[in-house]
C-alpha cells in the first residue's frame, strides 16, 4: 500500500529539503519530488508531518545492550528487548556487539544473533560486530583481560561457520602478532575491519590500514594517547580518508573539543555516531554488568571499580541531539553520522542510510528537539507516544 509523506523536512545526507514529498511502497522510497509534482500521483494514503523533519532511520554498529539485556546474554528475549528499545530511539537497524569473553560464550552469542528473525515493530538486527579478544591488555579498557588472546584464524573460521553472513564487523588490535593476516583475511570476506583497544604506533596503525582497517573503533578511548612525537591510532585514523570514526557522543567519552577535532578533520562523511551502549541504557543508575565485571552507573557514566569507562547509557537519538545542541552540527550532517556513514562502513548503504529512490523505507518523524513521533521500519509505521530523553 502506497503512502505519501508531505509537509516535511527531508534530511539527506547534503541538505534539508523543503517543500518536497516521498512516496514509499513496498517497504521501498518509490519517488521524492516536488509536493507539486508529487500531488498529482496516486497513493493509498498520505501522511501529513506538521511540519516534522523526515530522517533516515538511525544505524547502531556498536551497541552491547540496553534495557537490563545484553548480546552476551545469548537469548530471544534479549535481542527482543535490545530492538525495541533501539526502535524508540529511531534506531531503525543496528549490530550486535560481542565483546570479549571465552570463545565458548562469543560462540553462543553469536549464533544467538545469526538465528535471530527479525520482529515487527522492532529495530532490524543485521548481524555481528565482534569486538574483540584479540586486543592490547594495556588498552583493554573494560574487555575482560583474562579472554584477551592473540589472533586465532581457526577461532574466525568457526565463528564465520557459525555466523554465515551475519558477521559484519571485527575489532582487532592491528598490532598483536597474526593481526594483520587477520585483517587481510576478514577484508578478502567482505567483514570490515576496525582497530581498536590498540596501543599501536602510528605505522603500525597505517599498517593495519594498507592491510584493510577501515574503522577506528570509538575513536580516542581504549587506543594510544595522540602525542606530537607519536601520533598513533588517532593521528592515523584523523588523517587517513580511509578510515571511518566511531565517536560516543555522549558528552562522557569525549570532550566536546576532541569531538570537534574530529569533526573538522574527518567531516561527517567519516565520522560514525555509535552509541557503545550496555544494558544499563534506558534504566536508572545503579549497579549492572558488563562482560563478568560489575559496573557502577552515576549520572549517566558506566564505570567499573577501577574508574574505567565500560560502555555507556547512551542511544543514538541523544547523540545526534548533542551534535546539534552542542557541537552546532547542521541536522543533516549530525543525522549522516548515524545514518549514512555507519551503513556506507559495514556495506549496508546499497539498501540503507539515506532518502533515496529504491532504498529501504526505514525513517523516522522529529521534531526541532528531536523528539520522536513515528519510526517506519521497512514502511511499517510504529508511532512513539512520548518523547524519549
Amino acid at each position: 500500500m502506497s503512502k505519501l509523506f508531505k509537509n516535511v523536512r527531508i534530511i539527506t545526507p547534503y541538505e534539508v529539503l523543503h517543500g518536497y514529498g516521498v512516496i514509499i511502497d513496498e517497504g521501498k522510497i518509490t519517488n521524492i519530488a516536488s509536493e507539486q509534482d508529487i500531488a498529482s500521483e496516486s497513493v493509498s494514503e498520505v501522511i501529513d508531518g506538521k511540519g516534522q523533519f523526515l530522517s533516515p532511520g538511525f544505524i547502531d554498529i556498536h551497541n552491547h545492550g540496553n534495557s537490563g539485556y545484553d548480546f552476551m546474554d545469548a537469548t530471544e528475549e534479549a535481542i527482543d528487548n535490545i530492538g525495541r528499545y533501539h526502535l524508540k530511539n529511531g534506531v531503525t537497524s543496528y549490530l550486535g556487539t560481542v565483546l570479549t569473553q571465552s570463545y565458548e560464550n562469543i560462540l553462543n552469542a553469536a549464533k544467538n544473533i545469526s538465528e535471530y528473525k527479525n520482529k515487527s515493530n522492532s529495530s532490524q538486527l543485521l548481524g555481528i560486530h565482534l569486538e574483540g579478544p584479540f586486543f592490547s591488555i594495556g588498552k583493554k579498557g573494560a574487555q575482560p583481560e583474562e579472554f584477551i588472546k592473540d589472533p586465532d584464524m581457526s577461532f574466525i573460521n568457526k565463528l564465520m561457520d557459525i555466523s554465515g553472513d551475519k558477521l559484519k564487523m571485527v575489532s582487532v588490535a592491528p598490532e598483536k602478532e597474526g593481526a594483520l593476516e587477520l585483517i587481510s583475511y576478514l577484508k578478502a570476506n567482505n567483514i570490515t575491519v576496525a582497530m581498536a583497544h590498540s596501543n599501536a604506533t602510528y605505522a603500525e596503525a597505517k599498517n593495519g590500514i594498507a592491510h584493510g582497517v577501515t574503522v577506528a573503533t570509538h575513536l580516542y578511548n581504549g587506543m594510544r594517547n595522540f602525542s606530537h612525537r607519536e601520533p598513533g591510532i588517532v593521528g592515523a585514523a584523523l588523517t587517513d580518508d580511509r578510515v571511518f570514526c566511531e565517536m560516543i557522543c555522549d558528552r562522557i567519552h569525549l570532550h566536546d573539543a576532541a569531538m570537534q577535532i574530529a569533526l573538522k578533520m574527518k567531516g561527517t562523511v567519516k565520522v560514525i555516531a555509535v552509541s557503545d551502549a550496555m544494558r544499563a541504557a534506558g534504566l536508572s543508575d545503579g549497579i549492572y554488568e558488563l562482560g563478568g565485571q560489575k559496573v557502577t552507573v552515576k549520572e549517566g557514566a558506566a564505570r567499573l571499580d577501577d574508574g574505567s569507562l565500560a560502555g555507556s547509557t547512551l542511544n543514538l537519538r541523544t547523540a545526534v541531539y548533542n551534535m546539534v545542541k552542542y557541537l552546532n552540527v547542521p541536522i543533516y550532517e549530525a543525522v549522516r553520522t548515524a545514518s549514512l556513514s555507519p551503513a556506507e562502513a559495514i556495506g549496508a548503504d546499497k539498501n540503507k542510510g539515506s532518502i533515496e529512490i529504491g532504498k529501504d523505507a526505514d525513517l523516522i518523524l522529529f521534531d526541532d528537539e528531536l523528539n520522536i513521533s513515528s519510526v517506519i521500519v521497512g514502511g511499517v509505521f510504529t508511532e512513539i507516544p512520548a518523547a524519549i530523553k
